[in-house]
């Protein structure tokens, strides 16, 4: 019996083969200050420990030696589309994404937007809506996570919701029946459906439109279309918060906004103009504010044109509310709206964006770590370079709190305790 019993117990697994990095200068996400010299033990999918450089190596650790550059965790990018492939009027503009490209085409773009996006040393993204891909995204992070295809962590939104009237595709002649890059929802009911049928699918967020067009009014005002209702939007973040899910909302400015908020929305998307009285209500309500600055200062239209007054009015209130953002202390991520922006582009251009607006460089860095995660409901795991949080170091060659720049030329990127990119490492 005794030997049958000895027979039947499976032996202990081995430990994970331990890797060592040493760090010549250490920015863990969340200290204000860097730390000189450290050592990142590294086994498995995790972090170990960190150290001071005097520690012991055990032997037959491999180590990694970054002892030249600036280490920090893997970056996260909290507003992304991986299933759009810019919005160039030259080429088309938004509608080609939809109309000219089959679903084939957009996955295999899709996948080359992931890859983009951590060989840039973005190691998680927020991917917040398919464009009319359907649950595209969930299943690019099916193919990631079983070693199909190189991509960073994704938080999917999948399909978003909008109203009738209030998404593209539009313009078209009134007969047709043209696809559109949301789902579309009238009243409470079907907008709780949608919400239940996202989430059904894998959504691990849901994106709603609060608004839609913007457009400039007589006396020279941003003014932005709303499109659901509070109670509409009620029934989504009901239902999604009991799923323990949340809800982004897209949302510029005026009467949508106002919804965005009073309807309990976890994140305000863009948030062009924001008035002192939402911002003191986004305080109250522990509200996130990814402000995605970059793409309103590219493609604007003639000045003298309706297009060209609305795309200078949408950078000037922006540039106002960011700031008042920073001075209010409300809690912003980093986000850049890649893929309305090309993917060949630098996602790490929002970091130049944001620290010209003010923003000090560590408080940028950390909203694109540390905080970012917090929001994303994995703070101490990702974000982080600490004991327990999963391994996704980043490295550049010089000190992006002098020049955030730096953040455009990572040179080593580790996912998950693997190697991707060295560039840097002897």
């Amino acid at each position: 019996m005794c030997a049958v019993s000895a027979r039947g117990q499976s032996a202990s697994p081995a430990p994970a083969p331990l890797t060592v990095i040493r760090a010549g200068t250490l920015l863990d996400g969340v200290s204000e200050a860097p730390r000189k010299n450290q050592l990142i033990f590294v086994r498995g999918e995790r972090i170990e420990k960190v150290a001071d450089a005097s520690t012991k190596v055990p032997d037959g650790a491999k180590v990694i030696d970054l002892s030249g550059a600036t280490v920090l965790p893997g970056l996260i990018d909290s507003h992304t589309h991986i299933f759009l492939w810019g919005e160039d009027p030259a080429k088309g503009g938004y509608d080609v994404n939809i109309l000219k490209a089959g679903i084939a085409l957009r996955a295999a773009r899709a996948t080359y937007a992931a890859r983009r996006a951590l060989e840039q040393g973005f190691t998680t993204i927020r991917d917040v809506e398919t464009e009319g891909a359907g649950y595209g995204d969930i299943e690019i992070k099916q193919a990631i996570e079983e070693g199909t295809i190189p991509g960073p962590r994704i938080f999917g939104a999948t399909r978003a919701i909008s109203t009738t009237g209030g998404y593209n595709l539009e313009g078209y002649a009134p007969e047709l029946e043209v696809p559109k890059g949301a789902q579309l929802v009238d009243g409470p009911v079907e907008a709780r459906k949608a919400a239940r049928q996202q989430l059904e699918h894998g959504a691990d967020w849901l994106k709603v439109y609060m608004t839609h067009r913007s457009w400039v009014d007589k006396e020279g005002k941003l003014i932005s279309q709303p499109t659901l209702t509070v109670e509409e939007l009620q029934a989504i973040v009901d239902e999604a918060h009991g799923w323990q899910k949340k809800v982004a909302c897209h949302a510029y400015n005026g009467i949508g906004l106002q919804r965005a908020l009073d309807g309990g929305c976890d994140s305000i998307e863009h948030g062009l103009e924001i008035t002192d009285k939402q911002m003191a209500q986004m305080q109250r309500q522990g509200t996130w504010y990814c402000p995605t600055l970059s793409p309103y200062y590219d493609d604007w239209a003639p000045a003298d044109t309706p297009a060209g007054k609305r795309d200078r009015a949408r950078a000037a209130v922006h540039e106002i509310t960011f700031k008042k953002a920073l001075q209010a202390h409300l809690k912003i991520v980093f986000g850049t709206d890649m893929g309305g922006i090309p993917w060949t582009e630098p996602i790490a251009q929002e970091f130049k964006r944001m620290v010209g607006l003010g923003m000090a460089p560590v408080d940028a860095i950390q909203s694109a770590t540390s905080r970012a995660a917090e929001m994303l409901d994995m703070k101490g795991e990702i974000g982080v370079l600490a004991p327990g949080a999963y391994a996704e170091v980043i490295a550049v060659s010089g000190d992006p709190l002098k020049s955030i720049e730096e953040l455009e030329h990572v040179r080593f990127v580790m996912h998950n305790g693997a190697v991707f990119k060295n560039e840097l490492a002897k």
